[in-house]
């Protein structure tokens, strides 16, 4: 059975969002370890370094991963811009390798019209610069994207040009977005739809190096490349799609996190995640 959890927020410290997940009864979790919008954030502190960890262990040690900042862009033309994003990636790889955190997930970026084949090999030097700077176990899951405007990730072969051009593939993974996939042209309702689109995962990417599922209905049509995620069962995939994901016996072991809209209650996560666990 998939290890179903949420994004969660770290106010207060990084810690609470342990409080959170098990808050929802979650059993994967997502967090930013810095503000996503900042290039500078402070580094970590010894004592939210224990505080983190100490909270880790009494979850259960559940998985966890870190979303880096949108502000990285590493398919972009702009020398200032790349740096800067290069830099805020190991900083990232940095925290993570602190913290313990197996994952992070970092959106390819936008190629800014350059084209897909010009922004994917900025990419891969941008990546294998991070990798270059630091020395870490940490793996950089590249996730799929619904390919609005000059965005880069939209197929999955995209990714796979990713994972097979860097100097560091043993360092690299995907993780998957449904909301994404879907909105990207993946038809995955259909028993027949989900079947052609994972094999399709498996020619381009290879099963093996999906390590993580976002898991968001979505607001939009089929094909619609507008991200725009929607509560499990009220979006354009249905329970259905979520069905055919769910009782894949290759993903049984998979973190698969919500990003869906939520209150300070949580009382959505609760729902979504219900909703889930009873098509299981």
């Amino acid at each position: 059975m998939a290890l179903l959890g949420a994004h969660e927020s770290v106010a207060g410290g990084l810690y609470k969002a342990f409080d959170r997940i098990k808050k929802v009864g979650g059993e994967s979790l997502q967090i930013f370890t810095r503000n996503q919008r900042q290039w500078n954030p402070a580094p970590l502190t010894q004592e939210e370094i224990d505080l983190y960890k100490r909270a880790h262990v009494k979850s259960g040690a559940i998985p966890v991963a870190s979303h880096a900042s949108y502000l990285v862009n590493l398919a972009t033309a702009k020398k200032e811009l790349l740096e800067k994003s290069i830099n805020s990636m190991v900083l990232e790889l940095e925290r993570c390798d602190q913290l313990g955190i197996p994952f992070v997930v970092m959106h390819p970026g936008s190629h800014g019209g350059d084209g897909e084949q010009a922004g994917l090999e900025r990419v891969v030097a941008g990546i294998d610069s991070c990798f270059a700077r630091i020395s870490t176990g940490v793996k950089l899951l590249v996730e799929t994207t619904a390919g609005q405007g000059t965005g880069l990730g939209r197929t999955f072969a995209e990714l796979g040009y990713i994972l097979k051009n860097s100097k560091f593939p043993q360092c690299l993974g995907v993780c998957v977005d449904t909301c994404h996939i879907f909105a990207a042209g993946y038809e995955i309702r259909t028993e027949e739809g989900y079947q052609n689109t994972m094999d399709e995962l498996d020619r381009e990417v290879g099963l093996e190096n999906v390590h993580f599922f976002h898991v968001n209905d979505s607001k939009k049509e089929l094909g619609s490349r507008v991200d725009r995620h929607e509560h499990i069962g009220r979006g354009e995939i249905g329970v259905a799609g979520f069905a055919n994901l769910l009782s894949d016996p290759r993903f049984a072991s998979i973190p698969m996190t919500l990003e869906t809209p939520k209150s300070e209650s949580l009382a959505e996560d609760i729902e979504n995640l219900a909703t889930l666990r009873s098509l299981t």
